[in-house]
């Protein structure tokens, strides 16, 4: 698996993990079992993580058909960077023309500082509700958005309000962005005449200490941009008449007050909320992933062994079947001899019925159980080395069902092995080799029904008859 496979963004990993397990949905419950069983021992002896992320990365390997589920992730977070990129572009052409309008003079009335304050507290105040909103859950949004975008699954409803504020706080950054250019534009190429005015009675002293109180935050970066006492009470006009002691020159000395209190109270602002919402929807699509009922299962399916009982051969109500106890065939005549999860702890030969010794003189093989998956592998191999074809006893023990990790093994064994090979289990009543503890017909039944539903000529099921030399089939 690649690096860039398992780092997905949260929002699409939830997305792909949603998807995956509304496909697991329509899968037998085993086959998922056994699979995810899988993963997680495979987990286990790489030390590696087994969290949803290296999960589907895992599945991915061994699915190519998983791309069309995988996609659902990919194509939401397509679609959002659509509808972010279109609130990205409408703010910058409100931007430019909000700020043109602000800025318009035609050489007689002059702009009004005055409203370029309420319209930084106005743009303040929305970045704020915006935010509040998708903190809250609200969805103002929600029939604009219902028009241009799919009914969202459960999985992505709770991250509507969220995304749609990230979008939100995207325009109202370019609109900040590309007002602010067009400020300094402006004051590049046009000859701007300031001043304030208010119908309220308002003094020059305290509008002075209003300005000073918003240049605050740069006042130690760049003191020519608080406006002094002087021009405040010089740049004053009414609705008639103008200043007469007013120099026409410090008309355009508010322009630094002007830049920076919109990129103080409007740019910035808008920077670290959008920074906020990007944030908020990583948080709550890791929260959203964390509590998905499918993690739950997927983590059961993990720490829980697969047996496999063949309950589901039958009703809960028929007996089981025993008619296959009768089919009788002789036992190969020689056979390498392998010992599943430690049955019957194999170390000599000589511990074995006289009947297996002869058919298996070499020395035991431990698979299964405590032995990891490479050692499964390597005995395989080793078996696999000659090219005729393999003939296995297995020991098993009879008290326990079998497991899915005993079928994946046969199931890489007969793809590793030669044509015409076949293993022979030997389930084993307790854990010595004498005779007279046989498996019973009840104890039987499980791996018998096993043994149906494995590749057919590949498994048998035998049992230790010494006296006939004979077993299952």
């Amino acid at each position: 698996m690649t690096k860039t496979s398992i780092t997905k963004q949260p929002l699409r990993l939830l997305m792909d993990f949603d998807a995956q397990i509304q496909r697991d949905g329509q899968q037998a419950s085993d086959f998922i079992h056994r699979r995810d069983r899988k993963f997680a021992l495979n987990c286990e002896e790489h030390n590696s993580p087994s969290d949803p992320a290296h999960w589907l990365a895992w599945l991915g390997r061994f699915d190519n058909s998983r791309e069309q589920f995988a996609g659902a992730g990919q194509s939401t977070e397509q679609r959002w960077q659509r509808i972010n990129s279109g609130f990205i572009a409408l703010g910058a052409v409100l931007g430019i023309i909000t700020m043109a309008g602000l800025l318009f003079y035609d050489g007689g009335q002059r702009i009004n500082v005055t409203v370029i304050i309420g319209f930084v507290a106005l743009q303040l105040l929305l970045a704020l509700l915006t935010s509040l909103q998708s903190v809250m859950g609200w969805q103002p949004w929600r029939p604009l958005l219902n028009r241009f975008v799919p009914a969202p699954g459960p999985a992505l409803q709770p991250l509507q309000p969220a995304l749609m504020a990230r979008a939100a706080q995207g325009g109202g950054l370019s609109f900040a962005v590309t007002a602010l250019l067009t400020l300094l534009a402006m004051v590049v190429i046009q000859d701007l005449a300031f001043g304030w005015s208010t119908t309220l009675n308002t003094a020059a002293s305290g509008y002075h200490q209003l300005t000073s109180a918003l240049a605050t935050p740069w006042a130690w970066l760049w003191p020519s941009a608080v406006p002094d006492q002087a021009l405040v009470e010089a740049t004053r006009f009414f609705r008639a008449g103008t200043n007469t002691l007013l120099t026409p020159a410090r008309w355009g000395q508010w322009w630094p007050f002007i830049s920076m209190l919109w990129l103080v109270w409007v740019v910035l602002p808008r920077l670290l909320l959008r920074l906020h919402a990007s944030a908020l929807v990583h948080l709550r699509a890791r929260t959203l992933l964390l509590r998905h009922p499918g993690l739950n299962a997927l983590r059961e399916r993990m720490a829980t062994p697969v047996l496999d009982t063949g309950a589901g051969h039958n009703d809960a109500n028929d007996l089981p079947d025993t008619r296959h106890n009768t089919l009788l065939q002789p036992l190969p005549e020689k056979a390498h001899l392998l010992s599943w999860a430690g049955a019957g702890t194999v170390t000599d030969k000589q511990t074995l019925p006289s009947v297996l010794a002869a058919i298996c003189p070499g020395p035991a093989l431990n698979v299964g159980g405590l032995a990891s998956l490479s050692q499964d592998q390597q005995a395989i191999v080793q078996l696999a080395v000659n090219s005729d074809a393999v003939t296995a006893l297995m020991l098993v023990s009879s008290w326990e069902p079998p497991t899915g990790e005993l079928l994946d093994f046969l199931t890489s064994a007969r793809q590793s092995w030669p044509a015409g090979s076949r293993v022979c289990l030997m389930p084993l009543a307790a854990e010595t080799r004498e005779p007279s503890n046989t498996a019973t017909d009840r104890q039987l039944q499980p791996w018998l029904r096993f043994a149906e539903r494995c590749p057919p000529g590949f498994v048998t099921v035998g049992d230790i008859t010494i006296s006939t030399g004979l077993s299952h089939s």
